[in-house]
């Protein structure tokens, strides 16, 4: 009776100890790097004709956020801002308000500091603000539409010196007046260490992707769409943020310089088989790049059938002597438009970036049987001219093509 009481508290024992070590299995120490930007939204309004230093206001991180594998800033979530520098409109130059960002909290009490300071998603600003590293970054009175610019003011802490970079931008001689509700860019400035809770869905447009092939492979995409012209190092650099930066700027993408999911499906970057063992590597088009290769395509399918003397229904010159090589050529070219019309639906649906990659290929297969083909047939040069203006766009979706 003893020994049966011993050895179920042994297994119980031993049940609880697996049950913490499946627990603590689940959280991982995941890293957030320097220089990730996470957007917020104030949650009062900001005002330089009130503002005071120390002052501090709350703000909600926009959606959940997760590193890798792992989420790290679950949804409801919040970053303390602290204004570091307040002066009010007079008439002769505008208010000025300058925050930093001190504290994460995240939903279930945790709290950790962090180094963040204001930027900008706007292309523009993002170039004046990092102009000079150490610049200081301000809101500026009624300008831009949330009735404040963010600029950058010179490496000095002294109001004076501020007031004398900014310049040109103190002439509305207006308050600062961000409502409640605005979105803000927080950059960090340094890393900090999270905890991470395992993730079992797949590619979300909020992931940041740090891993070094992830980063590698953004690299290979940016170099070979003229964004970035650095080494492939894995390295997530101020090199690549800025690529990556000006890549999403083009794309209508939230231009933070993170390597998130939405990024990362643009360029074509499979990311949902995890870290290793990625099947797929090149580059989607975006859903514009992909109508414009339909429509040239289906432009080239009616130059070449004129070529051929051959009606829209199909029915050839009967006066015409056709040799073979000019029907598989117009047989190539038509399968060829019409893969293109597939790929541009699967590209704007968005559904499945790893599978748009491996459209991308199937489209380049499809392209090879038409350079097969065009040897053998007898078109013109304008027709193997145009031709050539589409292949080199499919480099982009296979870069062994």
């Amino acid at each position: 009776m003893h020994l049966n009481r011993r050895t179920k508290y042994a297994a119980s024992s031993f049940a609880l100890a697996f049950i913490a070590a499946s627990s603590a299995s689940a959280q991982s120490r995941v890293v957030l790097p320097a220089g990730t930007v996470i957007i917020v939204r104030t949650t009062a309004p900001l005002q330089s004709a009130n503002a005071r230093s120390g002052q501090t206001f709350e703000t909600n991180v926009e959606g959940s956020i997760g590193v890798d594998e792992y989420t790290v800033i679950p949804s409801g979530s919040r970053i303390r801002g602290v204004v570091s520098l307040a002066t009010p409109a007079t008439r002769q130059q505008s208010g000025v308000i300058e925050v930093v960002f001190d504290r994460l909290t995240l939903p279930n009490g945790s709290t950790f500091q962090i180094n963040g300071k204001l930027t900008s998603t706007d292309s523009a600003e993002r170039r004046q603000i990092e102009s000079d590293p150490n610049a200081h970054v301000v809101l500026v009175g009624e300008r831009g539409g949330i009735g404040a610019a963010i600029a950058g003011a010179g490496s000095s802490k002294s109001t004076n010196n501020i007031f004398a970079a900014l310049g040109g931008l103190l002439s509305e001689g207006r308050d600062v007046s961000v409502p409640a509700g605005t979105q803000l860019a927080v950059d960090l400035q340094s890393a900090v260490t999270l905890r991470g809770s395992g993730r079992a869905r797949g590619l979300e447009g909020s992931t940041i992707y740090t891993a070094t092939d992830r980063i590698s492979a953004a690299q290979q995409a940016l170099a070979r769409q003229n964004y970035y012209r650095g080494s492939i190092s894995g390295q997530l650099d101020d090199a690549t943020r800025r690529a990556l930066f000006q890549f999403q700027v083009d794309r209508g993408l939230s231009a933070t310089g993170n390597l998130d999911g939405r990024t990362a499906q643009a360029l074509g970057i499979n990311v949902g088989g995890g870290v290793t063992g990625s099947t797929s590597s090149g580059s989607i088009l975006s859903a514009a790049q992909a109508s414009a290769v339909r429509r040239d395509a289906q432009n080239l399918v009616s130059r070449y059938r004129s070529e051929l003397s051959a009606s829209g229904v199909g029915r050839l010159d009967s006066m015409r002597a056709y040799a073979q090589g000019d029907l598989d050529l117009w047989f190539a070219l038509s399968a060829f438009a019409d893969n293109a019309s597939i790929y541009e639906q699967i590209v704007a649906s968005g559904s499945n970036p790893n599978g748009a990659v491996l459209a991308g290929r199937a489209l380049a297969n499809a392209a090879r049987r038409v350079d097969t083909a065009i040897p053998n047939a007898r078109s013109s040069s304008q027709l193997q001219n145009a031709w050539n203006t589409i292949r080199r766009q499919l480099n982009t979706v296979d870069t062994s093509y």
